[in-house]
């Protein structure tokens, strides 16, 4: 099996539908995202100077929009880290499992939307970072 590296989360273009009262932009799984949606989450009111996310998934694959504003996504594989900005509706940032994801930087009336594969398990998630870099050399 292919280990997934900071060089697999993937930028992917949205579509767009122009309107001159407002565009839109329709997701839908297995189309414009490479899984099925389960759950669909959004941070915002986020403090200037905060932090987001700090944690990996072991099975849970995310997409991330900024739906408002914009803000950084900071990607780390254990060995790579690499730091995608995410400031347009209608770009999103695939994370698969396996990459510890903090996001950071967040302008002010940023909305961070999410889009999951998974319903939330506490169990999925990664939270520590030493944990992180421990799951990583056990999987491969």
């Amino acid at each position: 099996m292919k280990r997934i590296t900071v060089y697999d989360c993937s930028v992917i273009e949205l579509p767009r539908i122009a309107n001159r009262a407002g565009n839109i932009t329709p997701i839908h799984g297995y189309v414009n995202v490479p899984f099925d949606i389960r759950r669909v989450f959004y941070s915002y009111d986020i403090p200037g100077g905060e932090a987001r996310g700090a944690h990996a998934h072991k099975e849970c694959h995310q997409f991330l929009i900024a739906a408002s504003g914009s803000y950084e996504v900071v990607l780390d594989d254990g060995v790579n880290k690499r730091t995608v900005l995410l400031n347009r509706p209608f770009y999103g940032l695939h994370i698969p499992p396996g990459i510890w994801a903090a996001e950071q930087g967040f302008s002010s009336g940023a909305i961070c939307l999410v889009l999951a594969s998974h319903g939330y398990d506490a169990e999925d998630y990664i939270r520590d970072y030493n944990e992180f870099i421990d799951y990583r050399n056990e999987v491969g």
